[in-house]
């Protein structure tokens, strides 16, 4: 069932970020301000594959989700065609709504393996990508859709030769973050180049969605965004940190900023407290902690502690 065919448009998502988009803040996101979907950080699906038990272990950590969450899709990054099919079967058996193909990840150690953003080097091989992605979420009694998240180009705009590649596989969606590679996130999104993306997906008479990503500030700024470019949705990223309630439009008190953080705390350290360090959770600190006399000392306070109950005390004792 291709439920992205169901959704109101235009459809608001949150996107995957590593050591960020985790099970436990993504739940605190579900419960205070839900976005249309969700996906998973992105997960090595040659890891999955092929890591030893305990490797494998860890990664099935990050796909882990909530009934709450849904429609929940799993992101994964991979250049070998066998391995995106056995981890797109994994997350049909798993119970995942949708699987998605990060072809935009800068990071260098991503891209040696012929990962991430550079597959837009390499049309012939993302196209093999998706084709095998789309075998392994098919099953005799269910389907569940492949999308991409991707890129303008390399080291420049590349959209009039790298979509139609992508489009010719008939993905559910396409999300495009209106950067190159080469750009990272050092300059401003042009969000010009979606709305190219728009008219090259409507010449070509594709019916594959198009989202678009970066430097989204809320939802009206994502609506915004969306009605000038044509996009079918859009993906907010940072925008997240420190404020589940994004999705919500609600301006929460700074009391309600700090019960929240006990709660995304005590989760983390719940799901995963045994695979990831706590400072991991720290980032998060400087995020909800803000905008308020006397944030600052807390921060510094927060930033020496090792566990939930430490957290709690401190900010119970304000």
């Amino acid at each position: 069932m291709n439920f992205w065919e169901k959704l109101k448009r235009p459809i608001m998502v949150l996107a995957p970020m590593a050591d960020v988009t985790d099970c436990a803040f993504r739940q605190i996101i579900a419960k205070y301000g839900k976005p249309d979907v969700m996906w998973t950080e992105f997960v090595s699906a040659d890891g999955l594959m092929l890591a030893n038990e305990k490797g494998k272990k860890k990664l099935m950590k990050d796909l882990q989700f909530s009934e709450e969450e849904r429609p929940i899709v799993a992101q994964f990054f991979s250049a070998k065609p066998e391995i995106i099919e056995k981890a797109s079967a994994l997350a049909l058996e798993l119970g995942f709504d949708g699987i998605d193909i990060n072809m935009g990840c800068p990071d260098k150690s991503i891209e040696k393996q012929g990962a991430g953003a550079a597959h837009i080097k390499n049309p012939k091989l993302a196209r093999e990508i998706i084709k095998s992605a789309k075998k392994g979420a098919k099953s005799v009694n269910r389907q569940i859709p492949v999308s991409v998240k991707t890129r303008v180009g390399y080291s420049k705009n590349e959209l009039t030769k790298w979509l139609p590649e992508l489009l010719a596989e008939e993905p559910a969606v396409i999300t495009i973050h209106a950067r190159t590679r080469k750009e990272m996130s050092k300059v401003p999104a042009q969000w010009g180049y979606i709305k190219e993306a728009v008219e090259i997906r409507n010449k070509l008479g594709s019916k594959t969605l198009i989202f678009g990503n970066g430097d989204v500030k809320d939802l009206a700024d994502a609506h915004m965004k969306a009605k000038e470019s044509g996009a079918d949705g859009v993906m907010l990223g940072r925008a997240i940190f420190g404020n589940p309630w994004l999705f919500s439009e609600k301006k929460p008190t700074t009391k309600e900023k700090l019960e929240v953080l006990i709660e995304h705390t005590k989760l983390f350290e719940k799901f995963l407290g045994e695979t990831k360090n706590f400072s991991v959770m720290k980032k998060h600190f400087k995020a909800y902690i803000n905008g308020f006399s006397g944030a600052s000392e807390l921060r510094t306070k927060l930033m020496e502690t090792n566990n939930a109950k430490e957290v709690e005390k401190i900010i119970s004792m304000l």
